[in-house]
């Protein structure tokens, strides 16, 4: 995963003030109301790269999250009009971040944005948190995450026929660890399981969607891009 997010950050800065989200969201309310316009206005400070109220509150909420939170749940939050301006507010703060030179960027994760230190800064983390982030999964667990992550949804009978070996303990290992999920069953003969990833898998990979995946199209459907054989 690029950077380190929420509850990483709270364990190395523990001394930052924490506010519960419905502290924020009182606070949004007293800010963008209609009759707050002067308080508003007030607030506001000037400059290229200053921050407004509605966007240091977006700002404050998106390093509070713990994982990826949705435009919707911005606006609730911080009492917007919508999603749509959250989404507006959110691509501000991230071209903010840019200009600044800051170490952090908000990334869109798992249909979410998230807060997220730059992936160069990774190296000097580490030193303070080693591990964190890591999947620490064996090479088999891994090969069959990949299978159920590019060819999903997928039977444990067309994984074990991928891999060539038997999958259950592996399929069990990644449900236990939240990075797949039974997500149907398929039409066939027995009506066998059919598995798929979690927003867990997205999170941390650094993921918005499976189509982020690298070489998502060509993995999931390997046959459209295979050159035609050649004819003897």
């Amino acid at each position: 995963m690029s950077g380190w997010h929420g509850r990483d950050r709270d364990q190395v800065l523990p001394h930052r003030p924490r506010r519960h989200l419905a502290e924020l969201s009182r606070r949004g309310r007293e800010y963008l109301c209609p009759w707050s316009a002067g308080l508003l206005a007030s607030a506001t400070v000037s400059g290229p790269l200053a921050r407004d109220a509605p966007l240091a509150l977006v700002e404050a909420v998106l390093f509070l999250a713990e994982e990826p939170i949705t435009p919707k749940r911005i606006a609730e939050v911080v009492g917007l009009r919508d999603a749509g301006e959250a989404r507006r507010l959110v691509r501000r703060l991230q071209n903010l971040l840019a200009a600044e030179g800051s170490s952090f960027q908000v990334q869109a994760i798992a249909g979410g944005f998230q807060l997220t230190t730059l992936p160069q800064f990774q190296p000097w983390l580490l030193r303070l948190r080693p591990g964190t982030g890591d999947l620490r999964l064996s090479a088999a667990a891994k090969e069959t995450l990949a299978i159920i992550a590019y060819r999903q949804p997928i039977t444990r009978a067309e994984i074990e026929a991928i891999r060539g070996v038997q999958c259950a303990d592996m399929l069990r290992l990644l449900m236990e660890r939240g990075l797949v999920r039974i997500v149907g069953r398929h039409n066939s003969l027995g009506r066998p399981v059919l598995y798929g990833t979690t927003r867990k898998f997205l999170q941390l990979l650094g993921l918005n969607r499976l189509e982020d995946l690298p070489n998502a199209e060509q993995l999931r459907h390997p046959s459209a891009s295979a050159p035609p054989s050649q004819s003897s």
